[in-house]
């Protein structure tokens, strides 16, 4: 499958469609902040929390309304933009989480959803995860969504989680937690860091 990288290589109005999209579907009183109600009632009141892979900050912005402290980061500059202009609040960051270290540490959660660990090359996931172990704090957790169909199948994920310092805590199907099996064809992943 196609990286973010090679997606917005490939069509450079993607970003600004993907950003679009968002605006439009909460103009229209879709429920775009499933993930973040659940991220919310994980974390303690005032939590530091990192959005890796924060595109234009739907999370993240969500999060700090209800008193966390938010540190977002995305390869892509485009989405770090309007991350900005919305909610100035936040501190956003352009960087690739395969590459990068996270720039800043000591979260204590740490979420990527959206499919993000669908959009990582490969040979980049596993140092992916590994920054972002880095950058939580000791027993931290980070708690990961990205459907099937992307190329980076739900048990070599959890090797890999695995790999890169974390506990499996629990999966589940989907952001409103129902159970995980066999035939699920979404992942959400409660890691630890260990």
């Amino acid at each position: 499958m196609a990286t973010w990288k090679e997606v917005t290589a490939a069509n450079p109005a993607h970003s600004e469609n993907y950003a679009r999209r968002w605006k439009i579907m909460e103009a229209q009183g879709q429920d775009i902040h499933g993930e973040a109600r659940l991220i919310d009632a994980l974390s303690e009141r005032g939590s530091r929390i990192l959005d890796a892979g924060c595109g234009t900050g739907r999370l993240g912005g969500y999060l700090l309304r209800q008193g966390h402290t938010v540190v977002g980061t995305d390869v892509d500059p485009v989405l770090i933009g309007h991350a900005e202009a919305a909610f100035p609040e936040g501190t956003w960051y352009v960087g690739d989480l395969s590459e990068d270290p996270v720039a800043e540490s000591g979260f204590d959660l740490a979420v990527s959803a959206g499919n993000v660990m669908g959009f990582l090359a490969e040979d980049g996931r596993l140092s992916a995860l590994k920054n972002i172990r880095e950058s939580l704090r000791n027993d931290g957790r980070f708690i990961v969504g990205f459907g099937a169909g992307r190329g980076w199948g739900f048990d070599n994920f959890l090797e890999l989680a695995f790999e890169a310092g974390f506990a499996v805590d629990n999966t589940f199907e989907s952001w409103d937690l129902q159970p995980f099996d066999d035939e699920s064809t979404f992942l959400v992943a409660f890691l630890r860091a260990v």
